[in-house]
């Protein structure tokens, strides 16, 4: 087993030492300072930037404030421009990692049972166990971190609103959650091949297996690897007393056997997550759109479908071209049976604040059918 990863510094010239939180996959912090309601915002952002984290002290609300500041500090740099819309993309994704490192050296500290010592704390006993899980001793956290767990917590107890399902989905912490409605919206309309039996790939919330199920699918296996979405899709399922019709179960992309329907949304970015929460996001070299695609064949019905989700946002970064991922169709040995495409109605599509404004306002959303060549 691997190692606690622990935090040290000396605080009243005592060595101390906690165990470090973070979902985020950030390292614990090798430079740690007490920091108190008398640290100004300006005094944060320096030493946060030179790579110190500081331990808070104080009231838990002026860390709220000096969090913010220290944002409003951080985002005086905006990403500068590429010659390319790629080259853009990678200078934003720069500038963002190196924001939530800043942001990220502000900490806070938990006790066993997640009660955070501090004066105006608010109670995140909750919140934090459903992230992390039991306590296990004192630890730190960053605050950032902390206050997305906050938020995460609500959207878990008050869902999101699923049009096509006519009801609420509840993501979970670390849980891509359905906010996007478009893809959701072309499962909800496109011609069923068949009612018998479909396969849900990378089920996250359970979201799409649960619309076919509603659509009249009298079975769907909904997969997954990650331990958190498969509770959270069988949470979400029986709530909405679809379990059992859908089967939900762990696996590396596909279950065993065929089926008339096999559907898929995988990442649409080809880049690197930054970290775990990202890996919804991210596919770095395509790794589960390549599985995906390779792999299906081997798992349709004849005459079946292989309905893949994805946004053409990757081209519009220059990320990936149309004739490469229809040459990915090819070699496995794949053919289009149709398309139907939907525009994003989120609100970055015409922000005119976001970076990468000009890809998103372009971008499209597509339900590929295919089939076996």
């Amino acid at each position: 087993m691997s190692a606690i990863p622990l935090v040290s510094w000396t605080e009243a010239g005592q060595p101390c030492s906690a165990r470090w939180r973070s979902e985020w996959g950030a390292p614990p912090p090798a430079r740690v300072t007490i920091a108190d309601d008398s640290m100004t915002a300006d005094a944060a952002h320096r030493l946060a930037c030179e790579g110190t984290a500081l331990l808070w002290r104080g009231d838990f609300q002026n860390a709220r404030q000096l969090l913010n500041a220290m944002a409003r500090r951080a985002d005086r740099h905006p990403p500068k421009p590429g010659t390319s819309p790629s080259e853009s993309f990678h200078f934003h994704r720069q500038t963002q990692s190196r924001r939530a490192r800043i942001l990220g050296m502000l900490l806070v500290p938990l006790e066993g049972d997640y009660e955070i010592p501090l004066r105006r704390a608010p109670d995140l006993r909750l919140a934090c166990t459903e992230a992390y899980g039991p306590g296990e001793g004192q630890a730190l956290v960053s605050l950032r971190e902390l206050l997305g767990l906050v938020g995460a917590h609500e959207w878990r107890k008050n869902g999101i609103v699923v049009p096509a399902l006519g009801d609420r989905i509840h993501p979970h912490y670390g849980v891509f959650s359905p906010i996007r409605s478009e893809y959701v919206d072309l499962v909800a309309d496109a011609p069923l091949p068949s009612s018998v039996l479909a396969f849900d790939i990378g089920t996250g919330t359970g979201v799409l297996a649960a619309v076919l199920a509603r659509r009249g699918v009298s079975h769907i296996v909904a997969t997954d690897q990650d331990p958190r979405a498969l509770a959270c899709a069988r949470e979400n399922l029986a709530r909405l007393e679809l379990i059992d019709r859908v089967e939900v179960v762990q696996a590396d992309l596909f279950p065993e056997g065929k089926a008339p329907l096999v559907l898929c949304n995988p990442p649409w970015v080809p880049a690197r997550p930054t970290s775990p929460i990202e890996q919804a996001i991210y596919d770095p070299e395509c790794r589960m759109l390549t599985g995906f695609l390779n792999g299906l064949a081997a798992h349709l019905e004849p005459g079946g479908e292989g309905w893949l989700l994805l946004s053409d946002l990757a081209e519009h970064l220059e990320l990936r071209t149309r004739a490469e991922l229809l040459a990915m169709f090819d070699q496995a040995g794949l053919v289009v049976l149709g398309k139907t495409d939907i525009r994003p109605h989120h609100p970055r599509a015409s922000d005119q604040a976001d970076p990468l404004r000009a890809a998103r306002a372009a971008e499209i959303t597509s339900l590929w059918r295919l089939g076996i060549r």
